[in-house]
């Protein structure tokens, strides 16, 4: 064993990181997985729906209208990165009953109501999310949530 072998909470954060370079989001890239048994068994970034024009092209509705961050998560044209990882999972009929989820961003609160109802057992995140009614949630539903440190891969980082 060497020093540099990562732990598997940062072995799988790293990965996060990388899958939230895919986002084509224009306010912030957030990718996350979801982990059974030290095993990814799906992954999601936020950005447009399958084949529909990013906001890239089409401009970030949310700065248009002055939506601040954390707030009428209706008004985006993006699916964020758990919901993307859940649907994933479903549409390849994954399981993800028991699983853990690791995401560069805490989950909002509507992430965390559908995280729940999942089965997601524990969650573990890079950076806060001004949404407390997640943690609120989380909490009552006896979901860990929990902050780990950066990603030890600077690369990865550096490319958000």
């Amino acid at each position: 064993m060497t020093e540099d072998r990562p732990s598997w909470d940062e072995y799988f954060m790293d990965i996060t990181t990388l899958v939230a370079r895919r986002s084509t989001c224009l306010r912030r890239a957030v990718g996350a997985i979801i982990v059974k048994d030290k095993r990814v068994l799906s992954t999601g970034y936020n950005g447009a729906p399958s084949g529909v024009r990013h906001c890239g092209e089409t401009g970030c509705l949310r700065e248009q209208r002055q939506v601040p961050s954390g707030e009428r998560h209706e008004l985006c044209r993006g699916i964020h990165a758990e919901q993307n990882a859940i649907i994933q999972a479903a549409r390849h009929g994954v399981s993800i009953l028991g699983a853990t989820l690791y995401c560069t961003t805490r989950p909002c609160s509507i992430c965390a109501r559908m995280l729940i109802n999942a089965g997601i057992e524990k969650i573990y995140y890079l950076e806060g999310y001004a949404d407390p009614l997640s943690e609120e949630m989380l909490a009552e539903a006896g979901i860990p949530l929990e902050r780990i440190g950066e990603s030890r891969n600077s690369l990865f980082r550096e490319a958000l």
